[in-house]
């Protein structure tokens, strides 16, 4: 998955069994793994070894909870699909860009499996995309970059299913607060960005 000059790599496993709070239960489960890799910024990222990274660690629980939100888990049997997102270069939006990533590595899976109890066609209920919006010198700018989100009065990531409704929304004022009028600016751009990334999602997974 490309946005701009950041790349995350993903991919999803699909597992024979579920957690033990599901099993016997009659349903699968989806989960993410999130990871900066250590030349993915400009100085050396280190690797989370021991001591988990906290902002991975929100990040992939982010991942996770917005891909379980287009999932039917009946449809997976007793089955866990592993998520792994690993960012290659960071340059803003690694969390959106696994999100949007995420899925089509979800779909392509979905329908090479042939896992026992899995129903591919039933088990997605349609895409989910994300994407960063804010607010930037007083203009609201999609897709922020690194330079861009530095310096932005707003930051927000928006996730969004088919036919405009929201999954997740997180937004802060990094100094300069916001109101409505700029509130309705940045979902609309929102909005408008992550219909194209479900085309161009569409198109990935037609092309498998």
């Amino acid at each position: 998955m490309e946005m701009g000059n950041t790349r995350v790599i993903c991919t999803a496993s699909v597992v024979r069994g579920v957690p033990k709070w599901l099993e016997g239960k009659g349903a699968g489960w989806v989960t993410a793994e999130y990871a900066m890799l250590p030349a993915s910024t400009p100085g050396r990222k280190r690797r989370a070894t021991g001591k988990p990274d906290s902002r991975g660690v929100e990040i992939q629980r982010l991942v996770g909870r917005a891909l379980r939100g287009v999932v039917r888990m009946e449809a997976l049997g007793a089955n866990t699909i592993y998520i792994d997102c690993d960012v290659l270069d960071a340059d803003g939006g690694t969390r959106t860009a696994s999100i949007t990533g995420a899925y089509v590595a979800l779909a392509r899976a979905l329908r090479a499996t042939s896992a026992e109890g899995v129903n591919a066609k039933r088990a997605l209920t349609g895409p989910i995309a994300a994407v960063s919006v804010g607010m930037v010198d007083g203009r609201a700018v999609l897709d922020l970059d690194y330079v861009e989100d530095s310096s932005a009065d707003v930051d927000m990531n928006v996730a969004m299913v088919r036919g405009g409704k929201f999954v997740e929304v997180q937004g802060t004022s990094e100094g300069k607060a916001f109101d409505m009028d700029d509130l309705e600016k940045m979902l609309s751009l929102a909005r408008g960005g992550i219909k194209k990334l479900m085309q161009a999602q569409k198109d990935a997974i037609i092309l498998a």
